[in-house]
């Protein structure tokens, strides 16, 4: 079951994706607010929102839901920044609500959603990605480097190719991610660096 949150400042887009959210019977309507302000206390899998990525902030104990919003022609495109904040999924406000409850569904399941052309802008800005992303993860930068081999599938022999190391190194690698990540498997960890915004699938 999804724990799902609504915030949108209109009452009209809340009480539209309100009735969206009851006709899925695997999500939970904790409540639909104007704003963000009862985040910490419901503690969501995931938030549908109408507003901008510059309302969004991290709760104060640094962790956050997956955030799926509804942007306006304004909201600028994706960014580090977004993915750190957990944004997951930007949608038209025109969305279907199959394209929405999708959208609800990958998000809660660690995955992001981005439009081919938005994919694009994003793999091109990969430097920058990989620059601001230490600054709020445990990670060292080979450890990055492993952890996004990891989402991509990769076996230590390939990593260890790949990064002209050793397995053993790579194994040693590995063992750190898990540690720092709190994961006991490569999946897991795999899963928390989505959800960190530090590695995407």
């Amino acid at each position: 079951m999804i724990r799902l949150l609504i915030a949108a400042p209109a009452a009209v887009t809340r009480a539209g994706l309100e009735a969206l959210a009851a006709s899925s019977p695997g999500v939970q309507l904790l409540g639909a607010y104007e704003d963000l302000s009862a985040l910490e206390a419901l503690r969501p899998d995931v938030v549908l929102a109408a507003l901008p990525v510059s309302d969004l902030s991290p709760p104060s104990d640094g962790g956050h839901p997956a955030y799926v919003l509804l942007a306006s022609g304004a909201e600028p495109p994706w960014t580090p920044e977004a993915l750190r904040l957990g944004v997951r999924a930007i949608l038209p406000r025109d969305a279907s609500a199959g394209e929405i409850l999708a959208a609800v569904e990958a998000a809660a399941a660690g995955m992001a959603v981005i439009a081919p052309p938005e994919l694009e802008t994003l793999l091109s800005s990969t430097p920058a990605i990989a620059a601001a992303a230490p600054v709020d993860s445990p990670l060292t930068a080979r450890e990055l480097e492993v952890l996004r081999m990891l989402a991509e599938g990769a076996a230590n022999k390939t990593i260890a190719w790949k990064l002209d190391i050793s397995e053993h190194t790579v194994k040693f690698h590995v063992a750190s991610i898990l540690a720092k990540l709190g994961a006991a498997t490569r999946t897991e960890a795999v899963a928390i660096g989505v959800r960190k915004g530090l590695v995407m699938l």
